[in-house]
């Protein structure tokens, strides 16, 4: 894991993602590069006149100054960093620079207490989200102990699926963390036999594979709904992190013949991090 981007706005969330990147970092040698997205208008940016221009160079000054201060963490120290401040009009661009710098990772911070509704939901985490071709990990609290050893990676073992597992594999296997697969079979979720889930699950495991290796790490398990499933599996085996997939352009994915992705991550307590179809 070469290069980390933590996109910060100088809040208490982006400190929290901040911190985790640094624990990452710390862990496997990263660089982090911390993105500042100063969001000037278009008056400012696009004005041929000396005093606008004279504007936006003040604020992009006070943007670095503070910016500055911010980096000014103990939990930061020895860690190759790399500044950035953006007068970015479109989140699309925090992929450009993901693609640029060939990062790995992107790591944001998550408002609200109940989860990430806020974030994910019209914003602009959701934003960063539905645009990266990097996984994105969600930060919701303070990362006192950042160290991955369970994840769960929730499927419905369709062929859209393939891509965002594979990904996910790959980033868990950096990770270091023991990968779950679970399926979650449930009233909502046009409900299966064992012998249909059985099938299902090793035809994706062999176009995925090309064998049944992993079909020892997959979980199904029976529950009220699919988003509740997932929850509690999580939580039986005590893990640090939960992966959902997302659909590019139209956000979370509807993995579950519904919003179910959204809402895991929305109620879920631990970290929650996406990997695009």
């Amino acid at each position: 894991m070469k290069r980390i981007i933590v996109p910060i706005d100088f809040s208490e969330q982006s400190e929290f993602a901040l911190e985790a990147a640094a624990n990452l970092a710390h862990k496997y040698g990263s660089e982090l590069i911390v993105l500042h997205m100063l969001e000037l208008s278009n008056a400012i940016l696009t004005t041929n006149g000396t005093a606008i221009n004279e504007e936006a160079v003040f604020y992009l000054k006070l943007a670095e100054q503070k910016f500055e201060a911010f980096l000014n963490k103990p939990y930061l120290e020895d860690l190759k960093i790399t500044p950035i401040v953006k007068h970015f009009k479109v989140f699309s661009e925090v992929n450009d620079v993901a693609n640029k710098h060939e990062a790995n990772l992107i790591v944001m911070g998550s408002h609200g207490a109940s989860g990430v509704k806020e974030v994910l939901v019209g914003s602009n985490t959701e934003k960063v989200v539905r645009h990266s071709d990097v996984p994105v990990l969600v930060i919701k609290h303070s990362p006192i102990l950042l160290d991955f050893e369970k994840g769960v990676f929730a499927s419905d073992f369709s062929d859209d699926a393939i891509k965002p597992y594979l990904n996910a594999k790959t980033t868990f296997k950096k990770l270091g963390a023991k990968m779950h697969l679970v399926y979650v079979n449930s009233p909502d979720g046009n409900f299966k036999s064992t012998s249909e889930i059985d099938k299902k699950v090793s035809l994706f495991l062999k176009k995925a594979d090309g064998d049944l290796e992993n079909l020892k790490d997959v979980n199904i398990v029976s529950d009220y709904s699919i988003e509740k499933g997932i929850l509690n599996f999580a939580n039986d085996i005590g893990a640090d992190l939960i992966a959902v997939a997302t659909h590019g352009r139209k956000g979370l994915a509807h993995f579950f013949e519904g919003s179910i992705s959204e809402d895991i991550a929305n109620h879920s307590t631990l970290p929650v991090m996406t990997f695009k179809i």
